[in-house]
């Protein structure tokens, strides 16, 4: 069992400990909270011993070897600093960083700390049927598009209204519909198609700058790849990838949930695998690496997932740029 410590204590980090423990990879000994209270309500259902509400003597701790980081996105940065001086293995939510000048820092001191492993929780790439659609895209003789939809009425837009400011709706916290789910999306482009040669974002912006949703565009050398996000209302249409006269046909393409190849006498040909619990892929990833780092595959896999975390991050960073917003962490050196 690895032992692991948390930060952040909100419904995503109870779901991601509550599914690792189940994997019996992870066993939860410490939680960091501004407030003891909070720690422990956290984590004494989880049987939890030790609570922190100062992060030096979190990450100075011994009780834990890796760290799960789901704080908001504007801190993701220095505690994963943090974490890796104090020889942490690190796991942080999507987005891992504000810019590519974030991840260069990150990149450079993992180079100088190559005991430690660091994954950043873009879930989806984990899973089977995104595997199988890739698989599945080598044998169609041509791709002539993509729409990729994800839009969720965030349970925060209802505070925004009112005139408050949640984190997940402002550039101080480095947040807003294409870094909180469209992250998802240029996962899927930059995963399945590669490097797009430019890329566009057209935002519907909130009185504050941030944008509530948007269209983004990737553009290949032979197709395009459309990007639907939203975070202040909720769609249901599938996500597809145009062949000649064949489609793959997703019913979601953050959760992968339905997958098929509709052939070209219109015939449904389900591919991938229905998941119950979308986090154990990537959980059952992250402890095999873990437990055995220095394997050759896992060198491989490791080396993989993180170029193309450096690739989604950069495009995250230029299509924010192209629709003029720029985060309060995009100032700082």
């Amino acid at each position: 069992m690895i032992n692991l410590g948390i930060i952040g204590t909100g419904m995503i980090s109870r779901n991601f400990v509550a599914t690792a423990e189940k994997t019996n990879e992870f066993k939860l000994t410490a939680v960091y909270s501004r407030t003891e209270e909070r720690a422990k309500e956290f984590g004494e259902p989880f049987g939890a011993q030790n609570f922190f509400t100062d992060l030096n003597k979190f990450f100075e701790s011994e009780v834990f070897s890796t760290v799960y980081i789901a704080s908001p996105n504007d801190l993701h940065f220095q505690q994963v600093k943090q974490a890796i001086l104090n020889h942490k293995n690190v796991i942080v939510e999507k987005p891992a960083f504000s810019n590519p000048n974030e991840m260069k820092q990150i990149i450079t001191l993992l180079q100088a700390h190559p005991e430690v492993c660091f994954f950043e929780a873009a879930r989806t790439i984990h899973e089977p049927s995104f595997a199988a659609i890739k698989e599945k895209l080598g044998t169609m003789k041509t791709i002539q598009g993509t729409s990729l939809t994800y839009q969720k009425y965030s349970s925060r837009y209802d505070a925004f209204l009112e005139g408050k400011n949640p984190n997940i709706f402002t550039l101080k916290h480095s947040a807003g519909a294409l870094q909180d789910l469209g992250v998802y999306l240029v996962y899927d482009a930059v995963g399945w198609f590669g490097v797009p040669e430019e890329v566009h974002y057209f935002p519907v912006k909130l009185e504050n700058g941030i944008d509530g949703s948007g269209i983004a565009i990737l553009k290949y050398p032979h197709f395009q790849v459309e990007l639907n996000i939203g975070k202040t209302s909720n769609s249901y249409l599938p996500s597809e990838i145009y062949g000649l006269k064949d489609t793959i046909v997703m019913d979601n393409a953050a959760d992968l949930n339905e997958v098929k190849w509709v052939d070209d006498q219109r015939n449904a040909h389900p591919i991938g695998q229905l998941m119950e619990n979308h986090l154990i892929s990537e959980i059952k990833d992250f402890a095999k690496i873990i437990n055995d780092p220095n394997k050759d595959l896992n060198r491989q896999l490791r080396k993989q997932w993180l170029q193309l975390a450096i690739q989604v991050n950069r495009f995250l960073y230029e299509l924010r740029l192209s629709a003029g917003i720029r985060f309060d962490a995009d100032e700082l050196k």
